[in-house]
């Protein structure tokens, strides 16, 4: 009796192949992690702001020290003075934070992030 069986699977070329594909993937979602995480801090920043009571009646220099202060805490070291753009509106101020992340990649290749988030801040501390 001639019994035959059949081999299923990848081989080792494909295999290789397959893990430097993920792998390549891999890397670049950990290169790219950090500045999302920060985006998310400037947001969660912004939000924590505008749930302040009253800040809408506030000086600008004192929004943005509070707005830097909760910052410095999620360790966002991107966002800059000349990032940050305070408007007045009807009842309070709008905060416009747009910056961008420039992260190397491989070699001579980077990876560039433009992040813009922004806030109304309402004097009765209801934000946008």
């Amino acid at each position: 009796m001639n019994t035959r069986r059949k081999q299923g699977g990848i081989t080792l070329l494909g295999f290789v192949i397959v893990a430097a594909v993920v792998g390549f993937f891999i890397y670049i979602a950990i290169k790219l992690f950090p500045m999302y995480s920060e985006y998310y801090g400037v947001k969660s920043a912004l939000k924590g702001l505008a749930a302040e009571p009253g800040v809408g009646n506030y000086e600008p220099r004192r929004i943005n020290d509070l707005f830097f202060r909760r910052l410095y805490v999620s360790y966002s070291k991107n966002v800059k003075q000349e990032h940050v753009k305070l408007t007045r509106i009807d009842g309070g101020w709008q905060m416009d934070v747009q910056y961008e992340v420039r992260t190397p990649l491989v070699a001579n290749l980077d990876v560039v992030g433009k992040f813009h988030a922004t806030q109304n801040l309402i004097r009765s501390g209801e934000g946008n």
